[in-house]
């Protein structure tokens, strides 16, 4: 979706006056601001354009993610379990301008996960924590190379949540992935596929 220098300023304008709007108004499970700039960074830096992202939530951190796409040429297909977020995140994709970026989806991430084709080089995951290993196993496969993989609270520090914890050990002891974990914020583990 090729875009002129002009639409593109009104673009960034937009998205800027709806996160400045509805700054410290995000519940529902969203990541911190801070998260949403490491997610937009990895994407412009690596110019990726095939994203995935499990678990929307109301979409704040899917509105980073489009946001980058927007200027890389690419797409998100976002998946969210509940009706209620989903139908949220629906309109503040439309309200910020990004929905053209975006392909959201109501569905079971443990089944459709399963199903997309791929290829992706940028996955977030933000879902059930129990269930990381398992969008990870059924998702790599699918991770081009150079690709890029990326969860939310994950840490170093602490024992970490229950389920991120056996993810970032499993997905540290890969060879075929590079992992460091980015603690600024909620805790994002970055792993570049090899």
């Amino acid at each position: 979706i090729a875009q002129g220098p002009g639409e593109k300023r009104d673009l960034d304008e937009r998205v800027r006056t709806f996160l400045e709007k509805r700054q410290g108004a995000w519940r529902d499970l969203n990541i911190p601001a801070s998260d949403g700039k490491i997610l937009y960074d990895l994407i412009i830096k690596n110019s990726y354009k095939k994203a995935l992202e499990i678990g929307t939530s109301t979409g704040y951190s899917t509105i980073f993610i489009a946001w980058a796409l927007s200027k890389t040429g690419g797409k998100v297909i976002t998946i969210e379990i509940d009706r209620e977020r989903y139908r949220q995140a629906l309109a503040n994709f439309k309200e910020a301008g990004l929905s053209e970026y975006i392909d959201a989806r109501l569905a079971d991430a443990h089944d459709l996960v399963k199903e997309l084709p791929g290829p992706f080089d940028f996955v977030f995951c933000d879902a059930d924590k129990e269930w990381y290993k398992n969008y990870f196993v059924d998702i790599y496969p699918k991770l081009e190379e150079g690709g890029c993989y990326t969860a939310h609270n994950v840490s170093t520090r602490s024992r970490g949540m229950e389920g991120t914890r056996e993810f970032h050990d499993f997905i540290k002891s890969l060879p075929s992935m590079k992992t460091t974990v980015d603690e600024s914020g909620g805790g994002i583990s970055i792993s570049y596929k090899r």
